[in-house]
C-alpha cells in the first residue's frame, strides 16, 4: 500500500492515471491492477438499457468516473474527499503541489494557483472546477447559479471536476459523447456489417472519425491479413466446444471440418474472428456490444456495430441500418419482416459456481448470415456473421 496517491491535474485532460476519451474497457482493465490503491470499485448503470445509458464508476472513496452512453468513454472524471487519509493524496498543477496530506485546499489556495475567473457558486476555469459542496457527481454536474459567492478566503474545497474545454465556456452535458481525442486514436470508431460479407472497421485518427477503413470479408479475409491490418490478436484460441455441431444438417462433416479450427480475440476492439484450422481463412465474425451486466461485460471493449440494409438502388450510398443501441424487436424486424425465429437459450454461467448476474441467461436468434445473442431486456449483447 502507497503511502501518498500522487495525482496531476491537467484541465481538460485528465487526473492522475485517468484520461478522459479512455474507454470503460480499458479503465477497469487498468484499475484491476491498481487494486492495492482501489480496493472497492463499484459500477452503476440502468439494467434496462445498460447499452444506451451512461455508466458511472465509483472508486472508494476517492473518484467518481463518468462515461458516455454510446461509446463507452470518459466523460467527466470528480475527485471527492481530498483530505481523506486512506490513503492521503498529494495534489499537483503543472509544477506546484496545491494539496497534501490533512492540508485543506482552500479558495484562496485554487485562485493564488490558477488565477481569476468568472463568479459563481464554484471557481471554474476551462477544463476544470472547484466545488465547496459535497453533492454527487449526477447533482454538480447540473451547473449552478450566476450569482455570486461569499468572499470566504478560507473555503473548503470538496470537489474537483475535470471535463474536456468547452468552446463555448459552458458547462458539458453528461449526456454527451465525448469529442475525439488522442488517446482514441487507431480505435475502432463503427464497424458496418454487411450480412453474408463481412464487416467494415472505421478507426479514430488524428483528421476525424474516419481516417481509415478495413474490409474484412468471411470466406476471403486470411489470419495473415488480420495480423498484418490488425496486429497481433490479444489471444489464440483453439476451438474445443463442438456442441453447436448437432444442429447442422451434416454434424459429422461440421465436427471434422472445425477440429482445428481457432479464433483470433481482439479484446481491445470488441471483436473475435473464427479462422479455419484447414484454408486460414476467416469463417465467423463476433461483434460485442460490452454491455453492463450481461456475462460477457469487460471481457471485450465496446464494438460499436452497425447492421447495414439493401441499398433501395445502385445510387442508394446510404443503405439504412441498424445500431447496438437498438432494441432486439426493431432489429429482428429490420433482419426478417416475419416473426423472430426460434431462439436457443443460453447460459454463460451455467458452469461458473461464484458468478451471479442480473441478467446471465440470454437467447440466441438465427437469421441468413446472422446470429444474434439477447438478453432479458431485449439488448443485443452479440452479433455473428458466418
Amino acid at each position: 500500500m502507497f503511502s501518498t496517491l500522487d495525482l496531476d491535474i491537467r484541465p481538460g485532460s485528465g487526473i492522475g492515471m485517468f484520461e478522459l476519451g479512455s474507454s470503460l474497457w480499458s479503465v477497469i482493465s487498468t484499475l484491476r491492477t491498481l487494486q492495492h490503491l482501489f480496493p472497492q470499485v463499484e459500477v452503476k448503470f440502468d439494467l434496462e438499457n445498460a447499452s444506451t445509458t451512461p455508466v458511472i464508476l465509483h472508486l472508494r472513496p476517492y473518484f467518481d468516473l463518468l462515461f458516455s452512453a454510446y461509446h463507452q468513454r470518459l466523460h467527466t472524471i470528480c475527485l471527492r474527499k481530498p483530505r481523506d487519509p486512506h490513503p492521503q493524496i498529494a495534489l499537483r498543477y503543472k509544477d506546484s503541489i496545491i494539496c497534501h496530506g490533512e492540508e485543506p485546499l482552500v479558495k484562496i489556495k485554487i485562485s493564488r494557483t490558477f488565477g481569476p475567473t468568472y463568479p459563481g457558486d464554484e471557481l471554474r476555469y476551462p477544463g476544470v472546477w472547484f466545488s465547496f459542496d459535497d453533492d454527487s457527481i449526477s447533482e454538480g454536474l447540473k451547473g449552478s447559479s450566476s450569482h455570486a459567492i461569499a468572499d470566504n478566503r478560507s473555503k473548503e474545497v470538496k470537489r474537483i471536476i475535470v471535463t474536456q474545454k468547452d468552446a463555448q465556456d459552458v458547462g458539458r452535458d453528461p449526456l454527451d459523447e465525448v469529442n475525439l481525442c488522442p488517446v482514441m486514436y487507431g480505435d475502432i470508431s463503427r464497424a458496418i456489417v454487411k450480412v453474408n460479407n463481412g464487416v467494415v472497421l472505421h478507426f479514430y485518427g488524428p483528421s476525424g472519425l474516419s481516417t481509415s477503413s478495413l474490409h474484412v470479408r468471411l470466406g476471403e479475409t486470411t489470419a495473415q491479413d488480420l495480423n498484418i491490418d490488425l496486429g497481433t490478436p490479444s489471444r489464440i484460441y483453439y476451438k474445443d466446444d463442438e456442441r453447436m455441431a448437432i444442429h447442422s444438417p451434416n454434424p459429422q462433416l461440421e465436427d471434422e471440418s472445425q477440429s482445428t479450427d481457432y479464433f483470433y480475440n481482439y479484446f481491445s476492439h470488441g471483436i473475435d474472428f473464427l479462422i479455419s484450422g484447414q484454408t486460414h481463412l476467416v469463417r465467423k465474425i463476433i461483434l460485442h456490444s460490452n454491455v453492463p451486466g450481461s456475462p460477457l461485460f469487460q471481457q471485450y471493449k465496446r464494438c460499436p456495430w452497425e447492421l447495414e440494409g439493401k441499398p433501395e438502388d445502385d445510387e442508394d450510398d446510404s443503405p439504412p441500418r441498424m445500431r447496438f443501441t437498438d432494441k432486439f424487436e426493431a432489429i429482428s424486424h429490420f433482419l426478417s419482416p416475419r416473426d423472430p425465429p426460434p431462439s436457443m437459450v443460453h447460459d454463460r454461467t451455467e458452469y461458473e459456481d461464484n458468478i451471479t448476474l442480473p441478467s446471465a441467461t440470454s437467447r440466441l436468434y438465427g437469421y441468413d448470415g446472422v446470429i444474434l445473442e439477447v438478453n432479458e431486456a431485449s439488448q443485443v449483447v452479440a452479433v455473428m456473421l458466418f
